[in-house]
């Protein structure tokens, strides 16, 4: 019997590997990473410093990095239709610090407004905003997919009145 058998602890090297397989799938935030990793091996002393080290090394190598999966998530989420406030809210779930958040995420960029106007179009079609209940109807539902009140606001003024 081996001692890694007797012992049960995993070394850096399988650490790394499951990382590694993680990484495999799709792009992870370290901090994400290392909740999965810890969820996996257990959260002993020892085990934490290792998760730590594995992922340093993974980080130092380019294997993993925060910046990539920044880019790489708020891509996906924006072809889902998601606004800026909504993609910010999930990025900080997954431990991407705000410094980080806010270079992908200008709020004034004119792509947000322009997804805010198809999002609009795309769920509620070209017809003009005749009613105020149906005016708050498609700013609440603007609003939960991440744009601001601006932005919701814009999206819905900009629809032609027809005569």
């Amino acid at each position: 019997m081996s001692e890694r058998d007797q012992s049960n602890e995993p070394t850096v090297g399988e650490i790394r590997l499951a990382a590694m397989n993680l990484l495999a799938r799709r792009e992870h935030a370290r901090t994400e990473l290392r909740t999965k990793l810890l969820k996996r091996f257990g959260a002993n002393g020892d085990l934490v410093r290792l998760v730590d080290e594995a992922l340093t090394r993974l980080e130092e190598q380019g294997l993993q990095s925060d910046e990539r999966f920044t880019e790489a998530f708020v891509s996906a989420r924006e072809r889902q239709g998601k606004g800026p406030l909504r993609i910010a809210q999930e990025l900080r779930q997954k431990g991407v610090s705000d410094s980080l958040v806010s270079v992908y995420l200008d709020e004034g960029d004119e792509r947000w407004w322009d997804l805010a106007n198809e999002v609009r179009r795309k769920r509620f079609g070209d017809a003009p905003v005749e009613t105020p209940k149906e005016k708050a109807r498609q700013t609440r539902f603007l609003q939960y997919r991440g744009f601001s009140h601006e932005q919701a606001r814009k999206a819905i003024a900009s629809v032609p009145r027809h005569p």
